[in-house]
């Protein structure tokens, strides 16, 4: 199981404590100094009174959109830091429980949610036209582009690796079950959220669409036994969404094709996807990798096997 690989690694409870204090120096501390540089060197220090939102807006949105993801890239690299180092435990074996990583998993959870998302965005479009701007300009467009294609999935690995991957293991064998763990990433996943603003503008309603999507990527990841569904998943929806449709309100104001210029209101838009969208994605993931026994993923005990040894090779 997929829990079970962390086993092979050094598992003591202060290792996790030592761990997380060094990857959230790493992306909140060094990973943010070349984005407060920037906002210095544009604003000066006026840029101390400005809130999150209106530091978002300071720089220009490719530069932006950039050095925020940034932070994210250099809290991976400290994740995967903690884990080689710290932990010595193999970066497969937190990332699934197969001999070789699955990329035909990755690009299937990829592409549900990216073929999702410009369908119904296009049908949208031509139903509620009125909420739309054409965003599209070529140059910034295409910067745009390059940026995401390389950032977002670091990003997205990032989360995906800390909280499905990292935190999952770590109370799952700690704790010595599968539910625990389940709820705690998935709470603390939304909760990460909280300072958007979206949360802002929606009110913490929308808390329930950021703790409700932990959840569907850990229970992708503890049905089918690895990050590969959830890791694809999570970069094809902030891909797709960061490169289609941008509005004034959210975390990434992007060079997008449209603009979203339509009052969001707080309500079916946000349970609609947990309670339809998100079951809908599970039943296509569970027919096509024929998952089985969900009480048994889902909740069951975290044993150690005694065969299981400390990894010496990474």
């Amino acid at each position: 199981m997929f829990i079970q690989q962390a086993f092979k690694a050094r598992t003591e409870w202060w290792r996790y404590l030592v761990g997380l204090i060094i990857v959230f120096l790493g992306w909140q501390l060094f990973g943010a100094i070349p984005f407060m540089a920037a906002l210095f060197f544009e604003a000066g220090p006026e840029v101390l009174t400005l809130t999150q939102s209106e530091m978002f807006k300071v720089l220009d949105s490719n530069l932006n959109f950039f050095l925020l993801l940034l932070t994210f890239a250099v809290g991976l690299a400290a994740l995967f830091f903690v884990i080689r180092f710290l932990h010595n435990q193999k970066i497969k074996d937190a990332t699934t429980s197969r001999k070789k990583i699955d990329w035909g998993r990755f690009f299937f959870g990829f592409s549900i949610v990216a073929v999702f998302t410009v369908v119904t965005t296009i049908i949208d479009y031509n139903l509620q036209p009125e909420d739309y701007l054409w965003n599209f300009d070529m140059v910034p467009f295409l910067i745009l582009a390059a940026i995401a294609l390389i950032m977002v999935p670091l990003q997205t690995s990032f989360e995906e690796y800390l909280f499905r991957g990292y935190l999952m293991q770590g109370i799952g064998v700690l704790a010595k079950n599968k539910w625990l763990p389940l709820v705690i990433t998935s709470v603390i996943f939304g909760g990460m959220h909280i300072f958007n603003p979206e949360v802002e503008k929606l009110g913490y309603i929308i808390m329930f669409y950021y703790i409700g999507t932990g959840f569907l990527l850990g229970i992708m990841t503890l049905m089918d036994e690895g990050l590969e569904l959830a890791l694809g998943f999570h970069a094809g929806n902030n891909l797709i969404g960061a490169l289609l449709v941008t509005a004034d309100w959210t975390a990434f104001e992007t060079n997008s094709v449209l603009k979203d210029v339509s009052e969001p209101t707080a309500g079916l838009d946000i349970l609609l996807p947990i309670v339809i969208v998100y079951p809908v994605f599970l039943f296509l993931m569970a027919r096509t990798y024929r998952w089985n026994n969900w009480k048994e993923k889902l909740f069951g005990k975290v044993y150690p096997p005694e065969t299981l040894k400390y990894s010496e090779e990474i």
